[in-house]
């Protein structure tokens, strides 16, 4: 399957791409890269909500000059992989296990065939919530993982007891396929980049900008009561004290201070019980880390290669 490439923002040489399909009949785009001479392994990139494998090209350069080779999936429901209503600009999945399923069916179809070991994971927002899952019930496809802002919690009160029951209640009804009260069909990451939430770098919003206006059927819209209704009730599992104390997964946390998407107080407590984790928050940083200035960037990779054994402090 095509890559879309710009020249604000090209394919990264040696790619692979292609579809799997999951065993609950989605169908998943993937891309891998092989590493470079010396190979120490392969990074596993999982996505937030709304991205696409093209947002993360910079990420796979970084990872590729480490020395390990790359692989990723567009989750169910955005960038190429299928989605299942009739209006694909919705942010739409019926369960969030179903992420799990991803996981999984990348892992034995893409990752463990084809990409040297060890594996590490590295996911952002939404995909670090998955992997906390995945890490939860016992899997160990990953030597380690680093999670960019996990999706533990939103700031304030938005994953509220009476939210949670307004969405339930919402989706039971029969209004799963409708956006969230106050969303709309804008394609996230292409508002003006004033006031936006996800990054200070206006080179890099623009460009990623330009990748979906390049190809809009890359992007989708606000989340609808389905997403947002499972998404919060994974959320609040979180909550329960003992959930981090049973993960065993190595796992290094990258927090945001100025995160206005997730909440990176919800992140600091959660890191604190796990018992093989340590966290760090970025001072100044807004949400997408890795799509930020690069005064934060090196900050996030100076942790990574810290963290991640075969990275230069490894070496």
């Amino acid at each position: 399957m095509t890559l879309v490439s710009i020249p604000a923002n090209p394919v990264p040489e040696n790619v692979v791409s292609g579809t799997i399909r999951t065993p609950d009949g989605a169908e998943l785009r993937f891309a891998r890269w092989a590493p470079p001479a010396g190979r120490k392994g392969t990074v596993c990139i999982f996505q937030g909500r709304g991205e696409m494998i093209e947002k993360y090209f910079e990420t796979v350069h970084d990872l590729r000059e480490r020395g390990f080779a790359v692989a990723m999936i567009d989750w169910r429901g955005q960038g190429h992989s299928s989605r299942r209503l009739r209006d694909p600009r919705k942010g739409y999945v019926r369960d969030f296990a179903d992420y799990e399923t991803d996981v999984e069916s990348f892992v034995q179809q893409v990752v463990l065939p084809d990409c040297p070991p060890p594996h590490f994971a590295l996911a952002h927002s939404m995909g670090g919530a998955v992997m906390l899952r995945v890490a939860r019930a016992g899997k160990r496809w990953f030597d380690r993982m680093v999670l960019s802002a996990p999706m533990i919690d939103l700031p304030g009160r938005a994953t509220s007891l009476p939210v949670r029951l307004l969405l339930r209640a919402m989706r039971l009804t029969g209004q799963g396929g409708r956006y969230v009260p106050g969303g709309d069909d804008t394609i996230t990451g292409t508002r003006s980049f004033i006031n936006n939430a996800l990054t200070s770098d206006p080179v890099r919003y623009a460009r990623n900008a330009a990748v979906i206006e390049e190809d809009p059927t890359l992007g989708i819209a606000s989340p609808t009561v389905a997403w947002a209704d499972t998404a919060f009730r994974a959320m609040n599992t979180f909550r329960q004290t003992h959930y981090p104390s049973q993960i065993r997964q190595p796992i290094l946390m990258l927090a945001a201070s100025n995160d206005e998407v997730v909440s990176t107080a919800a992140i600091e407590e959660f890191a604190y019980h796990l018992r093989a984790g340590s966290h760090l928050v970025i001072a100044g940083s807004k949400h997408e880390i890795l799509q930020e200035q690069d005064r934060y960037r090196a900050q996030f990779w100076a942790a990574f290669d810290a963290f991640v054994p075969g990275t230069p402090l490894f070496g």
